[in-house]
């Protein structure tokens, strides 16, 4: 099986058509449609077998997770997603694998109506490197820069189940076994917040997703925005999986770990009643975990009102 079947094979052949695609796989290059009134959001994310996913991850779970992250940064603008460009890089080419991989990737692409218009294949260690493309109304987009002292710290979903279920597969940890598959899933199937996103427009100030950590991402908005802030621990939204190990892992997984793909947003108080009400649309939960403050840093807080001092900061590929 040579590169061009593969690409007929497993990549042609897709779920999802729009008709702003003139043009997409089978030629040098992709013809495409921007809507009137609309800027194109662009955003890329390269994954690597055994530092962005355990060697041993499932190719479904690859396939879903190689666009799911670039899913979640068009969220974090509040984009409305279109079209993805695929580059891989295989060891071999296993049909099983194949199959199982498009599957993964083309079920998340047929949730969000995005379409594959092309890329590149080639021979050498797994990596992926997906490049994800949106709409968002002009002058719309939601930015890291936009937080204002007095604004509310909120985030989607939960945080810090996504490490545990590394630390999960690495031996470092035992959960009941309830719990087991469900972090295991927010890693290797992480679900991207593209209704949330698009919900927040006009009402958050300043957004991100959390990608390499709470403490990492949050501290993104505080320096583009110029500003500080204050969060609170007892208000970080944790699952139930959390309660048996949060003696033994404390607030590290859910301030530091990093891969959870919620959103991390900031809102004008006199916002809130809007915040609720598009929170009811998009049907994930926020909850408020601190506020922006005029001086500079992140302060985390405690019950006593001490501060805490997270081991790391995040996750960084060269630290």
């Amino acid at each position: 099986m040579n590169e061009f079947d593969i690409i007929r094979e497993y990549f042609a052949p897709q779920p999802v058509t729009r008709p702003d695609v003139v043009m997409g796989i089978g030629d040098d290059a992709a013809l495409l449609t921007v809507p009137d009134e609309h800027e194109l959001v662009v955003t890329t994310d390269m994954l690597v077998a055994g530092v962005h996913f355990p060697e041993a991850t499932d190719p479904h779970s690859i396939g879903h997770k190689a666009l799911a992250v670039n899913l979640s940064d068009l969220a974090a603008m509040g984009a409305t997603p279109a079209w993805f460009t695929l580059t891989i890089s295989l060891p071999q080419a296993e049909p099983e694998w194949l199959k199982s991989f498009t599957q993964g990737m083309f079920s998340l692409a047929r949730q969000h109506e995005v379409v594959l218009v092309g890329g590149d294949t080639t021979r050498g260690p797994l990596t992926l490197s997906v490049q994800a493309m949106g709409f968002v109304p002009r002058w719309q987009a939601l930015m890291r820069s936009g937080a204002k002292p007095g604004d509310r710290i909120y985030v989607t979903g939960h945080l810090g189940e996504a490490a545990l279920g590394l630390l999960l597969l690495r031996g470092r940890l035992q959960l009941p076994e309830e719990y087991q598959r469900p972090v295991l899933d927010r890693l290797n199937r992480p679900l991207p917040r593209v209704a949330a996103g698009q919900g927040l427009r006009g009402v958050a100030s300043a957004c991100i997703d959390v990608s390499d950590g709470l403490v990492a991402d949050l501290g993104h908005i505080l320096e583009a925005s110029q500003v500080g802030a204050r969060v609170q621990l007892n208000r970080l939204p944790l699952s139930l999986a959390y309660d048996p190990v949060f003696e033994q892992v404390g607030w590290e997984p859910a301030l530091s770990g990093g891969d959870d793909y919620e959103l991390c947003f900031t809102v004008p108080a006199e916002r809130e009643p809007a915040l609720r009400k598009a929170a009811a649309r998009f049907g994930v939960p926020c909850v408020q975990i601190g506020e922006i403050e005029r001086h500079p840093g992140l302060r985390l807080v405690d019950e006593q009102g001490a501060l805490y001092s997270p081991k790391i900061s995040g996750y960084d590929h060269f630290r």
